[in-house]
This record gives C-alpha cells, sequence and structure tokens, in this order.
C-alpha cells in the first residue's frame, strides 16, 4: 500500500468545511471534487455525508496518494479519481448535482480558473451547487496581511497564480449561469463562496 500523503492544513480546515457542506449538500446525490490533493478531504466528507456519493479527481500525478486514502478507507460511497485537468477536461453534461473545491483557484492560472467555471456549468444540473473554497480578495484587497503576502509569494513562485478577487468569479459565475448565493467567513482568513446553477 502506498503511503498516504498527509496535509497538516486539510486536516485542520476539513471540520469548518463539512459544517458548510452538511447544510449546502443536504439535498444532493452526487458530487464531483474538482482537486482532490492528498485524498484526506474526500474521506472525511464522504465518511460524515454518508448519502453523498463522492466522485474524487485530479490531475494523474496526484493519483496515487488518492487511491491510498480512498482505498484504507473502504468507503462504499468514495470513488477512486478520475483524470482532470480542467484545461483539457471533458465533462459529461449535468453528471453531478454538487461540485466541490477547495485551495485551487489560486494555484491556477487565470485561463484555468475560467475554464473550471465552464466545466461546473456543464456538469451541474439546473440547481446544482458549486462550493469554492480558498483565500479571495474582496473590492480589490486582501482581508489580511498574511493574506497579501501569500498572494506575493504565489505571483513569485508564478505570476500566473495568485488570490483571485471575489468580483472576477461572480462575473465568471455570471457568464456560465451561476449565481453566488453565500460567501461564509471560515478559519484560516479563508471563506467558501457557493454558487447554483441555473439562479442567474
Amino acid at each position: 500500500m502506498t503511503d498516504r500523503p498527509f496535509s497538516e492544513y486539510a486536516e485542520r480546515n476539513s471540520g469548518p468545511i463539512l459544517d458548510v457542506l452538511r447544510n449546502e449538500f443536504s439535498t444532493s446525490a452526487k458530487v464531483l471534487e474538482i482537486g482532490s490533493g492528498t485524498g484526506q478531504h474526500a474521506v472525511r466528507f464522504a465518511s460524515e455525508l454518508p448519502h453523498l456519493q463522492w466522485q474524487t479527481s485530479d490531475r494523474a500525478e496526484n493519483h496515487e496518494g488518492i487511491r491510498a486514502w480512498v482505498e484504507t478507507s473502504a468507503l462504499r460511497n468514495l470513488l477512486p479519481p478520475l483524470s482532470l485537468d480542467v484545461l483539457t477536461a471533458d465533462i459529461p453534461p449535468q453528471s453531478w448535482d454538487a461540485i466541490f473545491s477547495a485551495n485551487t483557484a489560486h494555484i491556477m492560472s487565470i485561463k484555468a480558473v475560467t475554464k473550471m467555471f465552464q466545466i461546473v456549468s456543464i456538469a451541474l444540473g439546473d440547481g446544482g451547487v458549486f462550493c469554492l473554497y480558498g483565500p479571495f480578495r474582496q473590492g480589490g484587497e486582501f482581508n489580511t496581511d498574511s493574506n497579501a503576502a501569500f498572494d506575493q509569494s504565489l505571483r513569485a513562485r508564478d505570476p500566473e497564480m495568485g488570490i483571485r478577487d471575489i468580483e472576477f468569479l461572480d462575473d465568471l459565475g455570471t457568464d456560465n449561469n451561476l449565481l453566488r448565493l453565500r460567501l461564509y467567513a471560515m478559519p484560516a482568513n479563508n471563506h467558501i463562496a457557493v454558487w447554483i446553477k441555473g439562479a442567474v
């Protein structure tokens, strides 16, 4: 069995995220996670939300670690990862009730973030829910000095990275028949933004 990758951040933030998903995904049945990372979130959420079928996904280089978490969990409602790169993905239309993604928008390029919103719109049926977790700017402003420093460090690594303005993401939503209805403040200066398909 492959050693399971471990993220201390994922371990710490899974509880607060779960509290939001209990509400937002209460009437959903099939969830696609875009960018499952280590796989820790998927195991926690699938185990605590047994009414959901949780589909992991990521780029191929992360599959081994995700599979290790999925197989160890032995959860019947947790599926091994799909290969999914938002820049090239071909998603069956209206195949999921809900989509979740954590800490992806700030490490993707603008082109990739734009494609992610297009994919979400295609993949969700009307009334479907998209929950995106991570740091956001509002009105062009960072909510803390630490997020401003984090943004600088991201852009130093890759100019295509960076914390996104929630207004920019809302515009992408509007372009793709997605309306943001809620924004939850989360620990560690993060948020969960919630868009609904067909509510525009």
